[in-house]
C-alpha cells in the first residue's frame, strides 16, 4: 500500500481496474433483475423473432413500474455503463491525474488523485444522465409493447430495424468523427480545456463525458435489440468502443461496424 502512495498512477489505476471489475460483477450477477445476465443471453441475430413469457409468468423486479422499479432500472444502466465505458475512459483520467499533478507546486500525490476522482465523477455523471434517458426510453417501449419487460429485448422487428440502421448511420457520419476524435486525443483536449480547482476537474470530466456520449450513445442503444442484459452484446460493444477510441485502426473499424449495422438493419426487415 505504501508503494501504491508513492506511485499515484499507479492507484488510481488499481482503483479503475476495482471500479470496472466490480461494476461487471454486478451486470452478471443480474443487476438485481432476479436473473443472472446469462439466463437473459440469447445468440441470434434477430432476437424480436422469439417469444417470451407472458408477464405473469416470471416475478422481476423491474416488470413493475413503481419508484424501486424505477430507480433499480436507473441503477442497472448506470453501472452497466460505468462497466462498459470506464476502460476506454482510462487513459483521459490518469492523463489528467499526472497533469494535474505535475501543475502542482509540491506535486503533492493526495491533491491528483483527489482531483482524477472528480473528473471520473464528472465523465460518469454524464453517463448517469444517460441512463435515466434510457430507463425512459425502456419505459415508453415497455408500455407500446416493443419491448420485453422480462428479458429486456426488442418484440419489434421496425424497431430493431430502425435502431441498427441509425446506428449504422451514425457510424459513417461526420458527427461521429468530431466526437470521436476528441475521445481519440485527451492531450490536446485536457490542454485546451482544463480548469483549475474541483470545480475545473468536474466541467472537464462532464465535458470529456458529453464528448464520448455523443460517440457512443446510439450503439449503446442497441443494446435495446439485443438485449440490455445480454452478455454478448454487452462483450461485443465494450471490445467496440475501446477499440474505436484507443488503437490505430480505430476509425476505420467503427466505419466497418457501422455498415456492417446498415445491412443487420436492412436484413431485419425482411426477416
Amino acid at each position: 500500500m505504501l508503494s501504491l502512495l508513492r506511485h499515484p498512477g499507479a492507484l488510481i489505476a488499481a482503483g479503475l481496474a476495482a471500479l470496472c471489475l466490480l461494476a461487471w460483477l454486478y451486470v452478471l450477477a443480474g443487476a438485481g433483475t432476479g436473473m443472472s445476465a446469462w439466463q437473459m443471453t440469447v445468440t441470434t441475430f434477430f432476437p424480436h423473432r422469439l417469444s417470451v413469457p407472458a408477464m405473469g409468468e416470471m416475478d422481476m423486479p423491474m416488470s413493475h413500474w413503481n419508484f424501486a422499479g424505477v430507480a433499480l432500472t436507473v441503477a442497472m444502466w448506470w453501472i452497466m455503463m460505468i462497466a462498459m465505458m470506464l476502460p476506454s475512459a482510462a487513459p483521459a483520467i490518469l492523463l489528467f491525474a499526472t497533469v494535474r499533478r505535475h501543475a502542482l507546486a509540491r506535486g503533492e500525490p493526495a491533491a491528483a488523485i483527489a482531483s482524477s476522482g472528480v473528473f471520473a465523477l464528472g465523465y460518469l455523471l454524464v453517463w448517469l444522465l444517460f441512463s435515466v434517458l434510457a430507463t425512459t426510453l425502456q419505459w415508453s417501449l415497455v408500455r407500446r409493447e416493443l419491448f420485453s419487460a422480462e428479458l429486456m429485448f426488442s418484440q419489434s422487428r421496425g424497431l430493431s430495424a430502425a435502431l441498427l440502421l441509425a446506428a449504422g448511420a451514425y457510424q459513417l457520419s461526420p458527427f461521429k468523427d468530431a466526437c470521436l476524435s476528441q475521445c481519440r486525443a485527451p492531450a490536446p483536449f485536457i490542454a485546451r480545456h482544463a480548469r483549475p480547482g474541483a470545480l475545473g476537474a468536474l466541467r472537464l470530466g462532464a465535458l470529456h463525458g458529453a464528448w464520448c456520449l455523443g460517440c457512443c450513445a446510439l450503439l449503446m442503444l442497441l443494446l435495446f435489440v439485443g438485449g440490455v442484459m445480454n452478455v454478448v452484446w454487452i462483450a461485443a460493444l465494450s471490445v467496440l468502443v475501446l477499440a474505436e477510441k484507443l488503437l490505430p485502426g480505430g476509425r476505420i473499424a467503427g466505419r466497418v461496424i457501422g455498415v456492417l449495422l446498415i445491412i443487420w438493419g436492412a436484413a431485419t426487415l425482411v426477416v
